[in-house]
């Protein structure tokens, strides 16, 4: 008799800030998939965007702070575990450490780069992939290099009511 894995989520990125979507995906994900836990995995610096304003503390408190009371998610910053700042590596990490069946979140916006990303293949062959769509990505995101090429028994484009926010839009305020 085998026995079903633990399902968990992971939300990689610099919540540069944290907000509400991150909230709503992650909740979504949780409901959908069935998923024990969303891991908020932070990175100091995302490969593919400029340094943050904002440091690493203050970025895992105010994760925390947007959490609130939701113990199935868990804040954490891993880089200094794992040695690398590769979703790959982490990927692992959890992999052996939860012995967990995984399931990456992203937003469709990193979709559409997504098959620039170290070991891209072998990330979609490791785990699930939940694109949970964002305002004016979905075409871009469904024509991606990535969308066209993975096995969409792995990759899942998620619609919902989405909250039309990005740290990005909150950095400009």
């Amino acid at each position: 008799m085998s026995l079903k894995k633990n399902k968990i989520g992971i939300l990689g990125g610099t919540f540069d800030p944290a907000h509400k979507g991150h909230l709503t995906i992650s909740k979504e994900a949780v409901k959908r998939f069935m998923l024990k836990e969303v891991i908020w995995a932070i990175t100091k610096k995302n490969p593919f965007k400029r340094r943050s304003n904002t440091n690493l503390t203050t970025r895992i408190k105010n994760c925390k702070k947007i959490i609130g009371n939701k113990k199935y998610i868990k804040v954490g910053f891993y880089e200094d575990i794992i040695k690398s700042n590769r979703t790959i590596n982490l990927i692992n990490f959890f992999y052996k450490k939860k012995k967990s069946e995984i399931y990456f979140l992203m937003g469709a916006d990193n979709l559409v780069n997504f098959h620039k990303w170290h070991k891209w293949k072998t990330i979609s062959q490791k785990c699930n992939i939940i694109v949970f769509d964002r305002h004016g990505y979905k075409k871009k995101s469904l024509n991606s290099t990535t969308y066209r090429r993975l096995n969409k028994k792995n990759l899942k484009f998620i619609e919902f009511n989405k909250v039309n926010i990005s740290s990005s839009q909150l950095r400009k305020i």
